[in-house]
């Protein structure tokens, strides 16, 4: 059974950084993509950042894109995400994903939710103004 577990959450303030981290217990395919979303009070799930088995594809949200950083490390089964430069619309609960159908993208392509199938429980970041 793959379980995924997050942790780093926490509050900060407007432009300081922090680092979530996705542990992920046994595997959900021999290489499978992963990905960082959230979810704001009231709002639906938007992606944040996806990232491919070889870490050779990396993709961010327009709203992250140049803050936040995705990384996995294949050996140990995690999956990171370095938030810089914070605000407070990043509040949120941020999910971590992984695929048990895909390794990767491609040209012409990209992260979607319906790619992932296995999600962890999420871990809450608060930014205050």
């Amino acid at each position: 059974q793959v379980q995924l577990t997050e942790s780093g959450g926490r509050l900060v303030q407007r432009g300081d950084s922090l680092r979530l981290s996705c542990a992920i217990s046994g595997r959900p395919r021999d290489a499978y993509a992963a990905a960082w979303f959230r979810q704001a009070p009231g709002e639906g799930r938007q992606f944040v950042a996806g990232i491919s088995w070889t870490g050779g594809e990396s993709y961010y949200a327009d709203s992250v894109k140049g803050r936040f950083t995705i990384s996995r490390d294949s050996a140990s089964n995690t999956v990171d995400l370095q938030m810089n430069s914070v605000k407070p619309e990043d509040t949120a609960l941020y999910y971590c994903a992984a695929s048990t159908r895909i390794s990767g993208w491609g040209p012409g392509s990209g992260p979607e939710e319906a790619h992932f199938d296995v999600w962890g429980q999420g871990t809450q970041v608060t930014v205050s103004p």
